[in-house]
């Protein structure tokens, strides 16, 4: 249900992104605008991983110096049947990780200090079979994607907004108290579907998680003690821009009351819900499994 929905968002952003060229230079304007954004999130994709972890001071970490953290990404990977991903971990007291990475060919997972301080090794389990559920299902990929097309709609709309002001001109441009008004709804618009991107794919490595550990309520404790934590800081240097890479947002502490249609996040209660609603499912297919390798 949520690919599904991922899917409609994305088509959504796109017949959004035709429109608005269509209405201000036809196909050959938007198809400029797609370009320009294309160039630019076509280098992120290929480069975001180093800047995300250099922006972040994060280092790189073998076996020998982060034992058991190497071993829970090991014994997930193994289990997933992904490739080894580079591990790092950020010198931070905040609790928090992310993934990173165009494919799982290209991954790396980060973790900060404060996250291996603050939970047990079954929640810290929980925590990295999320990130690596999102390097699973090519997450990076499909935010990039939506990036793309958002980062045109704004480039559009800033297009609209100039050429408002001088349609008094040429009458051919259009009507510049509809352009001022889509100038304005329609990047907010490409936001909202953005964020609503975002949180489908958090509850999708939510139920990846539950059934890669086989313990849904791992990553529940996990959620409890990080949301908690949230509230008293965030991650050095966390920006609105990547927000949506870590596991808990750096920012719900200060955004308790902004509109739930610009969270990069479904709310803690939310995901600790449909974790619940999965822990039936999960525990049967564990127990099947350990059926079939004791009798056949």
């Amino acid at each position: 249900m949520e690919q599904i929905k991922t899917f409609l968002l994305l088509g959504t952003l796109s017949i959004l992104l035709v429109f608005i060229g269509g209405y201000l230079g036809g196909q050959g304007g938007m198809v400029i605008a797609l370009l320009m954004a294309g160039g630019m999130n076509f280098y992120a994709y290929y480069f975001s991983d180093t800047m995300i972890l250099k922006h972040y001071n994060a280092q790189e970490v073998d076996p020998r110096e982060a034992p058991m953290l190497y071993r829970i990404v090991e014994r997930l990977v193994e289990r997933a049947d992904l490739p080894m991903p580079k591990v790092y971990i950020i010198h931070d007291h905040i609790p928090n990780a992310f993934a990173t990475g165009r494919n799982p060919a290209h991954a790396a997972v980060a973790i900060t200090t404060g996250l291996l301080e603050l939970l047990n090794e079954d929640e810290v389990e929980g925590v990295m079979a999320h990130e690596l559920s999102h390097v699973a299902h090519r997450d990076i990929l499909v935010a990039t994607v939506a990036a793309t097309i958002a980062g045109a709609v704004a480039f559009i709309a800033n297009m609209l907004q100039f050429g408002a002001m001088f349609s008094h001109r040429d009458n051919r441009v259009g009507n510049p108290i509809l352009m001022l008004v889509m100038a304005i709804l329609l990047p907010i618009a490409a936001t909202v579907i953005q964020m609503s991107i975002s949180r489908s794919r958090e509850f999708m490595a939510d139920a990846g998680a539950a059934y890669l550990t086989g313990h849904p309520e791992w990553l529940q404790n996990a959620l409890i003690k990080l949301s908690n934590y949230n509230a008293r800081g965030e991650v050095h240097g966390a920006t609105p821009e990547n927000a949506h890479m870590f596991i808990i947002s750096p920012f719900d502490g200060k955004n308790i009351s902004f509109a739930d249609l610009f969270r990069t996040h479904p709310t803690t209660e939310q995901r600790l819900e449909r974790l619940e609603a999965l822990k039936e499912a999960v525990v049967s297919r564990r127990y099947n499994k350990l059926y079939d390798r004791h009798y056949q």
